[in-house]
């Protein structure tokens, strides 16, 4: 410890050496200590406001004079413990000195002692002086809640144990309840049941001090009847000396370049849908997609409801508005944070929407065709089910313009229309159009050379917990690189190596970069994808054991995953692949879990230390019920079999929320982190 952070002592006494000789003593026990001698009492009063000791010493010092020590000690530093340090040391001594105000007293020649009754005071003291700053900081703060929870312009309400014990004048006004209304009510009352499964997560997790600087999306209930999304600040709080969770609505305040931009905005939407007009949408979708994805796929949707004209004949043009209100909105909820929606014209509507895979725009259309048909709309007098067609074509990664697209999803809606609606068709023309642009031909080529020439690379996506610490957990992702150092993303090289049975390769090279990383950085848990090729490959595991032995890595830091589907598909393979890597203490998992036709019966039938539940159904849950109670059900039978649970691309905190409502362990994805953000560079 430098000079300037030893610890300040005072010591009083007649001679120097004294001074020296504790000093000596002192630091020759490790206690950085910085002795000043105060040779004369008259000095005391000024020493001890000066220098804010934390010990004092007195040397060899009468009884009288011990006195008028305490006392000035008293006046100037009274939380300052006094030591007396004596020729030697004696029952009576002690315990006159001690009536005098010494905590205690020691002898120079019996150092180890001296040594003791320093440390133990140096601890009282700076404990004492610690509990006195915490407690005036809570008298503080008790003494300022009151009004800082009364004059805040935020909208402010306390919440324990589920029920409302506080709120300020600008919660009351914004909702138009009386105090007697909303305190010691249920907070679930204020809000829509849609958004009870995030708000109880969210309180759980604020209330065990894990919840950082996350917005919440509720639906409110107000006095006037309306029902409104609102943004929530969660904070943890106290009230009446017992732990809360503070809700918190910031007042937003309305200046003239906020409401020029509303009025902008109020330009670009259509005002029955309140979607973007579709000029805007156009213009929307023209810069996106002048920079590729950051990952996955793209597609494009057309959705349109079915039979509408009989719709508005049957009720009339004005009431008909009353259907396109609610399917808007039903799309609205269903989007991510990087899909685009606007009104392509008439009663259409066109979404860009960005995923993971095909497999993932499936489940997303398959599940707003689904709850469309649920929907029972008012128009006028008459109550009308509801049912809607989708038309899907694919975005190549080269289209700068994306007519030809539309087009296609345009002319696949058309065709589930035709079939009589309430159901999914995909633009086949589409389909064919990336197969020829894929040029297989030429990416066999660049696949093999990449091998050949290391051109791929690793970048991981962490795993967080929501339950405890860090667990260093990594989702290891594969890029390759063109001979120009580019990145090429796995949506672009991975369907023609999966076409010309490349990608046991590629997988090889991934599990080779992934042992050599795992055995130099000795992370937690690397969890790495394996293809159905490998899951065929009879020589796959003895490649693995010469891989172990040359890398030195520990197998346990490695968990291999396979596809749900891809499992349920070659069951055999797979569960003799598990059980050959659990030998080994690999790890297992599987992955887009969920989505099968019987998840169940897998985590019956194979040994699995993770599932990861499938991304497409977590970017449903803040809105789906039932979706919640199925997850529910899979992460109640997962931990029966001390399986652990992981969500896959969780996107915001509405999402994280409920996950943490429903037991999921860990969580994955862009709100946790982007994967291209930590780039890992092995050698395969």
């Amino acid at each position: 410890m430098s000079e300037q952070n030893a610890v300040p002592l005072i010591v009083l006494s007649a001679s120097r050496d004294s001074a020296e000789l504790i000093n000596g003593i002192l630091r020759r026990a490790g206690h950085p200590v910085h002795c000043t001698w105060i040779p004369a009492l008259p000095d005391l009063g000024d020493a001890l406001a000066q220098i804010n000791p934390e010990l004092l010493l007195v040397v060899e010092h009468g009884e009288d004079e011990l006195a008028t020590v305490a006392a000035i000690r008293d006046q100037n530093a009274p939380a300052v413990p006094l030591i007396v340090v004596a020729e030697s040391v004696e029952e009576t001594h002690m315990a006159l000195a001690m009536q005098h105000g010494a905590h205690d007293v020691v002898t120079l020649s019996s150092p180890a002692r001296l040594q003791a009754v320093m440390g133990r005071e140096l601890r009282a003291h700076r404990l004492e002086r610690a509990l006195e700053s915490t407690l005036r900081s809570a008298r503080d703060a008790r003494r300022q809640l009151e009004a800082v929870l009364q004059q805040s312009a935020d909208a402010i309400a306390q919440v324990q144990e589920g029920i409302v014990v506080d709120a300020n004048a600008a919660w009351l006004e914004l909702f138009g309840f009386e105090r007697n209304a909303i305190v010691g009510q249920p907070i679930m009352d204020v809000f829509d049941e849609s958004t009870h499964a995030a708000l109880k997560g969210a309180l759980a997790a604020c209330l065990q001090g894990r919840w950082s600087d996350h917005t919440l999306s509720v639906n409110g209930y107000f006095a006037d009847g309306s029902r409104r999304t609102i943004e929530l600040l969660l904070t943890l709080g106290e009230h009446d000396g017992e732990p809360c969770v503070r809700l918190v609505i910031p007042a937003r305040q309305r200046d003239e370049g906020k409401l020029a931009e509303e009025l902008e905005e109020a330009v670009r939407t259509d005002a029955v849908t309140g979607m973007l007009n579709r000029q805007p949408l156009l213009e929307v979708l023209h810069e996106k997609l002048k920079t590729p994805a950051p990952g996955g796929v793209r597609y494009f949707a057309v959705v349109k409801p079915d039979k509408f004209a009989a719709i508005e004949r049957d009720v009339g043009v004005t009431a008909s508005d009353n259907v396109l209100v609610e399917l808007a909105s039903l799309l609205r909820e269903h989007l991510s944070t990087n899909d685009v929606a606007g009104r392509l014209g008439g009663v259409t509507s066109l979404v860009l929407l960005e995923r993971g895979n095909a497999h993932d725009v499936e489940v997303w259309s398959e599940e707003l065709v689904a709850r469309a048909g649920k929907l029972v709309v008012k128009a006028g007098e008459k109550s009308l089910s509801l049912t809607c067609s989708v038309g899907l074509s694919v975005v190549p990664s080269s289209a700068a313009d994306p007519d030809a697209a539309i087009a296609d999803a345009i002319e696949a809606c058309r065709k589930a229309s035709e079939r009589g609606g309430n159901q999914v068709a995909t633009s086949q023309r589409a389909d064919e159009d990336t197969r020829v642009q894929s040029y297989d031909t030429i990416w066999v080529k660049h696949i093999k050379a990449a091998l050949l020439e290391n051109r791929f690379r690793l970048v991981q996506q962490p795993v967080a917990s929501l339950q405890g610490e860090d667990p260093g957990m990594t989702d290891v992702l594969v890029r390759m690189l063109d001979p120009s150092g580019k990145e090429i993303l796995p949506g672009e090289f991975l369907p023609a190596a999966e076409r010309n049975n490349l990608l046991k390769n590629i997988d090889r090279w991934v599990v080779g970069a992934s042992l050599s990383f795992a055995a130099q950085r000795k992370v937690g848990c690397l969890f790495v994808r394996l293809s159905k090729d490998t899951l065929k490959d009879a020589s796959f595991l003895g490649w693995l054991d010469n891989q172990i032995r040359a890398s030195r890595a520990e197998p346990p830091r490695l968990c291999f995953q396979v596809p749900e589907d891809v499992a349920a598909s070659h069951i055999s393979a797979f569960k003799g692949l598990a059980d050959a890597l659990r030998e080994r203490t690999f790890r297992c998992a599987l992955e887009r879990f969920g989505s099968g036709r019987d998840p169940r019966a897998l985590l019956a039938s194979v040994p699995l230390d993770f599932i990861k539940i499938d991304g497409a159904i977590v970017q449903s849950l803040t809105r789906d019920a039932e979706i919640q109670q199925r997850v529910r059900e899979l992460v109640e039978e997962a931990k029966r079999r001390q399986i652990e649970t992981i969500a896959e691309r969780v996107e915001d905190a509405n999402t994280m929320a409920v996950l943490w409502q429903l037991g999921v362990q860990y969580i994955q994805g862009y709100f946790v982190h982007t994967p291209e953000e930590v780039v890992l560079r092995a050698e395969a």
